[in-house]
């Protein structure tokens, strides 16, 4: 990877790997430090306010994407290894703050900084060799709010295919929704569990032993599955094969 000191960065951690997979977290810095990226983390932020505002609660959605735009008002660019959150904060704060002036002000202000972590790297910082190994096959599983909210399409297999050793295989049907939907699967389970079984099919189809995406909260709900169905399927947040020393503690465990 190349270096690029000269750039600065905010990291917006998100609730699911804050909460659940810390060590995502942890392998987000350590790339973005590896590339020479000054990375900065706002002790103030907290959720972005996507799950209330899926529920419809708007008020206290407000209130969340309100907190999130002072934490980050300063911030050059703003990285986020979610494409739902990350979309939150570049899409859906526009349509919260629509009717109130100066909130959409720095509501757009914000929208043009926040990058989801695989179009960051791509398309802000122009890698084009990650500078790591992989090892055997993986499938890439896109998930919703990345795709048709945020655009990002290519910036992923972008960096995948650029990891020796890593054979890339293609994911049957990728671009259908897992079924999680955050509050979606608990409202609606049985047509979660369905599309569910569809994705963990696709997985074990697809002939890859890693199912990686960009999103931690598609992972947990796919993972539960693979757990129970196909445990010789692991699944890896993009950041973590992008971090050397999250791939040897996975190979130590």
């Amino acid at each position: 990877m190349t270096g690029t000191a000269s750039i600065k960065a905010d990291l917006f951690v998100t609730c699911i790997i804050d909460q659940l997979f810390p060590e995502v977290g942890v392998s987000v810095v350590r790339v973005l430090r590896r590339l020479g990226v000054a990375v900065g983390f706002p002790a103030g932020q907290t959720c972005c306010g996507q799950a209330v505002y899926n529920s419809g609660f708007t008020r206290e959605a407000r209130e969340l994407a309100a907190r999130t735009l002072d934490e980050f008002q300063n911030s050059d660019y703003v990285v986020v290894p979610s494409g739902s959150c990350s979309a939150m904060m570049r899409v859906f704060y526009l349509d919260l703050f629509e009717d109130d002036p100066a909130m959409l002000a720095k509501a757009e202000s914000l929208s043009r900084r926040v990058y989801e972590f695989s179009e960051f790297l791509v398309n802000v910082l122009g890698v084009e060799e990650p500078g790591v190994t992989g090892s055997g096959p993986a499938a890439f599983h896109p998930g919703c709010h990345l795709l048709r909210e945020m655009e990002v399409r290519e910036a992923p297999y972008t960096l995948l295919r650029a990891v020796p050793g890593l054979d890339l295989k293609e994911l049957p049907n990728a671009e259908t929704c897992c079924g999680f939907g955050g509050s979606f699967s608990v409202k609606l389970p049985h047509i979660s569990e369905g599309m569910l079984a569809d994705k963990v099919a696709a997985a074990r189809n697809s002939g890859a032993n890693t199912l990686v995406s960009c999103d931690m909260s598609c992972l947990m709900h796919i993972g539960g599955a693979l757990r129970r169905q196909a445990p010789d399927i692991q699944i890896r947040h993009i950041a973590e094969i992008l971090d050397p020393e999250s791939r040897q503690a996975q190979a130590r465990r």
